[in-house]
């Protein structure tokens, strides 16, 4: 288990931009899988996106699909999510994840181990 530490949550407008950042010790994004999940007030943990970072397709929930990008740093310490167009519905608190979760789970909750402690996001129309 890893400690991660989210950064770049904010208040923005609807159609603004933002990038998120999680950062971790060593090269924890240079193996297994990162991903972002959300919470919004009253609701369920939700998956947003997710990559292998050996290679393979890299996983978008529908709602984000076009508008969200996430990579990492070269170094490997770090993730993003780069967040474009974004949406009030799209207000929640975002979390990032790093594991080793098998293909199945990539979008899960259960298929990561390390955790940040969420930044908030907040989109005004």
């Amino acid at each position: 288990q890893v400690d991660l530490v989210e950064s770049g949550g904010g208040l923005v407008q609807a159609g603004e931009s933002l990038r998120l950042s999680c950062t971790a010790s060593g090269n924890t994004f240079g193996t297994g899988a990162g991903a972002w999940f959300r919470q919004a007030p009253g609701k369920e943990r939700e998956f947003v996106a997710a990559r292998r970072w050996s290679g393979g397709p890299t996983y978008y929930a529908n709602s984000v699909k076009g508008r969200f990008s996430i990579s990492r740093a070269t170094a490997m310490n770090a993730m993003y999510l780069e967040m474009n167009n974004l949406k009030p519905e799209d207000t929640a608190v975002y979390y990032c994840a790093a594991g080793r979760p098998i293909i199945s789970s990539m979008a899960t909750v259960g298929g990561y181990r390390s955790w940040g402690q969420g930044t908030q996001v907040t989109v005004s129309s």
